[in-house]
């Protein structure tokens, strides 16, 4: 089954955050780098909501999987100073 695609913008209104390039943009320097011993649902800084959410998307791997994943991977990044 073919999923659709969905950006980053899309995640983001979804989890009621700022969606613009740039919200997001500060959103990832705010928070990023996420430890690695750390799920991406289980960070401090999301509401049960939202990570109730992320946590279904990844588990039931529904459409929204691919770009919670890139998510994940955006917030690992170590370097805050780009």
């Amino acid at each position: 089954m073919e999923h659709p695609f969905h950006s980053f913008s899309e995640l983001f209104k979804q989890l009621g955050l700022g969606s613009s390039h740039k919200e997001i943009e500060g959103f990832l320097r705010e928070h990023a780098p996420l430890p690695t011993g750390i799920l991406l649902s289980d960070a401090p800084f999301w509401s049960s909501t939202q990570a109730a959410f992320l946590r279904e998307a990844r588990e039931a791997d529904s459409d929204w999987s691919e770009i919670v994943d890139a998510l994940n991977v955006a917030l690992r990044v170590a370097d805050k100073s780009e």
